[in-house]
């Protein structure tokens, strides 16, 4: 009873933010606990089968608790796809690392230098070939454009506003960063509650709650600025090792691994 009590109000707590952000948008509960359903239904077939065995409808219902008739119907309805959302995210964050890291594509200081669009050496269209493949540069252009990721300068080059992809515009993109990251977050906590000792993933924060209003805006910017090199660092790290990044890497298989930082905040009822 302790750890459905634990469980439960761990939901709650999830829930809330997310509730409040589908009423934003509109998402009505109806639409909602289909999407749920369909969830439920997919990770009971994937992840819950008996070793040896087809898993069946039935069985579903019963780890469900859904009916076969809902089992069958959440089954056949149409997936949203976002596909091209995620693709254009992944490209355009790629670009950006590149652009960062890189030292082809920096000034004399070490930071990302504009890049002129024409011509020949260190140019955009090199650096989206670089980082994103066969894409046209113009597209890709476009999209750091559009969200508000990089801009113009007089005399037509191209130059960075944040050394990683943050679309400051353009919803498509945000809510594809609350797909990817959150689950990912989630993932971490799943694989710790299951894991024997010594074998956790990193998941640490760190918080107090008794923070004066005036030190709140000065943390925000003083942490952002070292996560951001902390991360920077930690992208140089990975993709040391990474295939596309660097064809030299050698090993076995495939995996997708990575590391996050967020800053939280939030007012205490009845605070000072």
């Amino acid at each position: 009873m302790k750890t459905e009590n634990a469980i439960y109000a761990a939901i709650l707590r999830i829930l809330r933010p997310l509730i409040r952000l589908l009423l934003r948008y509109g998402v009505p509960f109806g639409t909602f606990s289909d999407l749920a359903k369909r969830v439920y239904v997919e990770v009971a077939l994937e992840d819950f089968g008996i070793p040896g065995r087809k898993q069946t409808h039935s069985r579903v219902s019963v780890l469900t608790g859904l009916s076969r008739k809902e089992v069958l119907r959440v089954t056949r309805l149409e997936r949203p796809d976002d596909t091209d959302t995620a693709t254009r995210y992944h490209r355009a964050a790629r670009v950006i690392a590149g652009w960062v890291r890189d030292d082809r594509f920096q000034d004399g200081s070490g930071n990302p230098a504009p890049l002129p669009v024409e011509g020949e050496g260190a140019t955009f269209p090199v650096l989206v070939k670089e980082y994103s493949g066969d894409v046209p540069h113009r597209a890709i252009l476009d999209e750091l454009l559009r969200v508000g990721a990089a801009e113009r300068t007089s005399d037509g080059k191209v130059r960075i506003l944040a050394r990683a992809y943050i679309p400051v515009s353009g919803d498509e993109e945000k809510l594809e960063i609350l797909g990817t990251d959150t689950a990912c977050l989630i993932e971490t906590i799943d694989h710790n509650l299951r894991a024997e000792p010594g074998k956790t993933l990193f998941q640490r924060k760190t918080m107090y709650d008794n923070l004066p209003e005036e030190a709140i805006g000065e943390l925000r910017a003083d942490l952002a600025m070292r996560a951001e090199k902390f991360l920077e660092d930690a992208d140089r790290r990975l993709a040391e090792r990474d295939r596309d990044a660097n064809p030299h890497s050698t090993g076995t298989g495939r995996g997708r691994a990575g590391i996050g930082i967020f800053w939280f905040e939030e007012k205490e009822k009845g605070g000072r």
